[in-house]
C-alpha cells in the first residue's frame, strides 16, 4: 500500500468536560497518514486538495466546540433540548450549558481522549475521501512546550466566527518579562491561576447565585449570530475580567495587573492562544 503524511496539518482549538478538572481548554496539532493505491496521477491523494477536504471536515468536526463525553454517567441531558445539559463534577458542583447543535460535539464514552476523537475524525474522513483511499490515521498530539502554560476556555459574542461560541478554549504558554529579563516564578504564577479555568467577561454575567450546599455560581449569558449561549460555572473556576476576552486584551490585562504590582519595572507579556499565535502587551 502507498502512503501519503501530512504533519502538522491543522491545530484544533476547543474545549472539553471533565468530572474532575471541569471545563478545559485544550489545543490538539493534528498530524494525517492517508494509505491506498495511486490515482491516476500517481498519488493517493493530491496535496493542493488536503487542506481544502481534510483540514475542512476537521476543523468543522470539532475545532471550536465543546466536547462532551455522552456515556459519562450523571450527566443529565433532554433528547428534546440536546444542547442544554448539566454536568456533574466528582466534588458535587455542576456545569450546565445551552448552545446551538454545531458548539458541541457528543463523543461516544465517558471520558474525551485523543484516540476518541480521532477515531470519529476518521470516520468522517473515509466519507469524503475517494475510493482509492483505503485507510485514514489521524494523529492528535500536543505542542511540546518548555515553560509553564495554562488551560483556559472562553467565548466572545462579539465574533463573528466561531469564537463566539460561549465555551471553547486553548491550551497556552505565557511569557513575561520583567525589566527585559524573562521572569519564569511570575509566569508559573498566573499559569497557576489560570489552571482550567473559565475567562469570564462581566458584561456577560446575568446573575450570581448561591445553591443549597454553600456553592457559590456564576451564570454567563448571551446572543450572538450563531443562536443563544448560556453556561452556567462555580464561581471557583472562573476568573473575571472588565472587558472582552480576545487574546490581545488577555495579554494586556495580565500586564496591567503586574504593572501594579511592580510599578517601577517595564513588564512585556506574550500570550499565546494555542499553538503559534497570541497576543502581546509592553507596560
Amino acid at each position: 500500500m502507498n502512503h501519503l503524511f501530512v504533519d502538522n496539518l491543522t491545530v484544533i482549538d476547543f474545549a472539553y468536560l471533565d468530572a474532575t478538572r471541569g471545563l478545559v481548554g485544550e489545543s490538539w496539532i493534528a498530524d494525517i497518514v492517508l494509505g491506498g493505491e495511486l490515482d491516476e496521477q500517481g498519488m493517493v491523494f493530491d496535496f493542493s486538495h488536503v487542506k481544502r477536504v481534510i483540514k475542512q471536515v476537521i476543523d468543522a468536526q470539532v475545532d471550536h466546540r465543546l466536547v462532551v463525553p455522552k456515556g459519562h454517567p450523571g450527566l443529565l441531558r433532554n433528547d428534546q433540548t440536546p444542547q442544554h445539559f448539566v454536568w456533574p463534577l466528582t466534588n458535587g458542583e455542576q456545569i450546565a450549558h445551552t448552545g446551538p447543535d454545531e458548539a458541541v460535539l457528543w463523543l461516544a464514552g465517558d471520558t474525551v481522549t485523543k484516540a476518541a476523537v480521532a477515531t470519529l475524525l476518521e470516520h468522517e474522513l473515509k466519507a469524503v475521501l475517494p475510493k482509492n483511499v483505503i485507510s485514514v490515521d489521524v494523529h492528535l498530539r500536543e505542542e511540546v512546550l518548555e515553560g509553564p502554560y495554562y488551560h483556559y476556555v472562553h467565548g466572545l459574542k462579539k465574533h463573528l466566527g466561531n469564537c463566539q461560541r460561549i465555551a471553547h478554549g486553548h491550551r497556552s504558554p505565557i511569557c513575561i518579562h520583567r525589566n527585559e529579563q524573562r521572569d519564569t516564578a511570575l509566569e508559573a504564577l498566573w499559569a497557576k491561576l489560570w489552571k482550567d479555568t473559565y475567562v469570564g467577561t462581566e458584561e456577560d454575567v446575568s446573575r450570581r447565585f448561591v445553591d443549597d450546599h454553600g456553592t457559590e455560581y456564576i451564570h454567563f449569558e448571551y446572543e450572538a449570530n450563531q443562536g443563544e449561549f448560556a453556561l452556567t460555572l462555580p464561581a471557583s473556576r472562573v476568573y473575571m475580567m472588565d472587558t472582552d476576552t480576545t487574546v490581545e486584551l488577555i495579554a494586556g490585562h495580565i500586564a496591567d495587573q503586574l504593572k501594579q504590582e511592580f510599578p517601577e519595572d517595564s513588564i512585556r507579556v506574550k500570550a499565546y492562544e494555542g499553538v503559534g499565535k497570541g497576543g502581546m502587551a509592553s507596560r
